[in-house]
């Protein structure tokens, strides 16, 4: 799996633990082996300027996807097809205040927003509550899976993008 990781934002991150919850996730998702994916960190200033160009929202926001080939999750007996997933762009800014109102730290709420952004491109949505329901679930077991792999203890943050 191709995974690119390019931090603009000026901020310290655990870059390493982003790529790592990326790979899991998309292994996961049982998505080929040589697909690519691009996260990219940057500033609340640059984040803000992304939002409002392809939301049309005001405000940095804390993960934002953009899909590519439009790969789904491949299924056990199936040859999985390989492409371009996409980009995700992360906003340590905007983690930093959502992991403090939730009690747990930046990097925890970035690996959060990580999987998260991995959902986005492989085509998963939260617009209605069954959506919701499916993605934010999945996106926990994903999470409590790695890491418990990693030896970590404890719930993982709850989802606080919307």
């Amino acid at each position: 799996m191709s995974i690119d990781i390019n931090n603009e934002s000026g901020t310290e991150v655990d870059e390493q633990a982003i790529l790592d919850i990326a790979r899991f996730a998309l292994d996961r998702m049982r998505i080929h082996p040589l697909s690519e994916l691009s996260l990219i960190v940057v500033d609340a200033e640059a984040m803000e300027a992304l939002h409002i160009q392809w939301m049309d929202e005001p405000g940095p926001t804390d993960v934002m996807s953009f899909p590519m080939d439009e790969l789904r999750p491949g299924k056990e007996d199936e040859e999985l097809p390989q492409g371009l997933l996409g980009d995700i762009v992360l906003c340590p800014e905007v983690a930093t205040a959502q992991g403090k109102a939730n009690g747990h730290s930046m990097d925890a709420e970035l690996q959060l927003l990580t999987v998260h952004g991995v959902l986005h491109v492989l085509g998963y949505d939260h617009e209605d509550p069954d959506e919701e329901r499916e993605m934010f679930g999945l996106q926990k077991r994903i999470l409590d899976d790695w890491r418990a792999e990693r030896g970590e203890t404890g719930p993982s943050p709850a989802p606080t993008t919307r």
